[in-house]
């Protein structure tokens, strides 16, 4: 990003906070590191999921 352009400005995702997008920030998207572990618990702990198809209970059982 040249000197001449303003920085995008982001809202946290987890606390809403805005921040500017820039390689200052080593935790991007995130404000904070704070912020980012508290994603990281929810994905954890299944708060977040990617949808898609739901696996067979044993889906183990039908590959031998």
């Amino acid at each position: 990003m040249s000197s001449t352009q303003t920085p995008l400005i982001v809202s946290c995702p987890s606390c809403k906070k805005s921040l500017r997008w820039t390689s200052d920030n080593p935790f991007r998207p995130f404000c904070c590191e704070r912020c980012k572990l508290i994603d990281l618990g929810e994905w954890a702990d299944g708060g977040h999921a990617i949808p898609g198809e739901t696996l067979p209970e044993s889906a183990d059982d039908s590959e031998n």
